[in-house]
């Protein structure tokens, strides 16, 4: 059997960003307006650092307008919700993003549902979580909709596929498999309980592994020609002194069995940053009752 097609995601993200800064263009042209995203980072995580610096960069780059408020760790969980609340009311602002995690002092869930969810490009919000349930129009995590954007690269109709879902969580898991049902899968979410976790990912058309398991998947596990998403990210130190990104699944040996399979780095990351733009043009096009363009 012949490798499995790469899905590339820096190459999708590329795309997308592109057809995100068209719309753009036609918002402002047309309207007069422009769209705007606000990222709130409370600390110095480092990671959080650079994932924020790059979410700054490409808003500016698709002719967005970006608002970075950079708070100290102390701050309190009163003057984080005062801010959320002046942002919420800023007509300038379209999308708000609170980056995660917060310092252990803040109440992560309240901060989220502060949010309006209009504005909720994050799609964490119990407003939006419950509008995808229940096949309604809000805004959806961005990570999620990148991969059903990268697995349709692989088959543009997933219509009948059986997925599994290795993973519950309300960021990925359990959004994820909302999506595909909206997709026509038939979708099982699999979990750290579930039994015999192999036998069940090795039925499946389409695997999406969020598990956050270092190479947890293995070869034997999948049916040979499956889509293969993976959106775990694992930094490992090797023998020589390195270091190197891997993913929830061993992509060497998977990507022998696998008819595709996204790599890390370089599948799903660069879509989520994509795909946040993206909900912020959406978003702008419902407050300003503007038809959204297809993106």
């Amino acid at each position: 059997m012949s490798r499995a097609q790469i899905l590339d995601g820096k190459a999708c993200a590329k795309e997308v960003r592109s057809k995100v800064a068209s719309a753009v263009a036609m918002i402002k042209g047309q309207h007069g307006v422009t769209p705007g995203l606000a990222v709130v980072l409370v600390g110095a995580d480092p990671a959080s650092e650079v994932y924020v610096k790059n979410k700054g960069k490409q808003t500016l780059a698709a002719g967005m307008a970006s608002f970075e408020h950079r708070l100290p760790a102390e701050t309190v969980e009163a003057d984080l919700l005062v801010l959320i609340e002046q942002l919420n009311q800023d007509k300038a602002v379209h999308g708000i993003l609170v980056q995660l995690p917060v310092p252990a002092h803040i109440d992560e869930a309240k901060i989220i549902n502060a949010i309006d969810p209009a504005k909720d490009v994050d799609g964490f919000h119990v407003i939006n979580a419950g509008m995808l349930a229940t096949g309604q129009d809000g805004l959806v995590p961005c990570t999620p909709v990148g991969c059903v954007i990268l697995a349709k690269q692989a088959m543009s109709d997933l219509s009948g596929l059986e997925a599994v879902v290795i993973g519950r969580s309300n960021i990925v898991g359990k959004p994820v498999a909302q999506l595909l049902l909206r997709e026509n899968c038939t979708v099982t979410i699999a979990h750290s309980r579930t039994k015999n976790l192999k036998d069940v990912v090795a039925r499946a058309d389409l695997v999406v592994a969020a598990v956050g398991q270092q190479e947890l998947v293995r070869a034997d596990w999948i049916k040979p020609g499956a889509i293969v998403i993976d959106v775990g990210i694992h930094r490992l130190t090797l023998d020589g002194g390195g270091t190197k990104l891997v993913g929830d699944v061993a992509f060497d040996e998977v990507a022998e069995v696998a008819g595709a399979i996204t790599p890390v780095p370089g599948g799903v990351g660069p879509m989520t940053i994509a795909c946040l733009l993206r909900s912020t043009v959406l978003a702008c096009c419902r407050a300003h009752g503007i038809v959204a363009p297809d993106l």
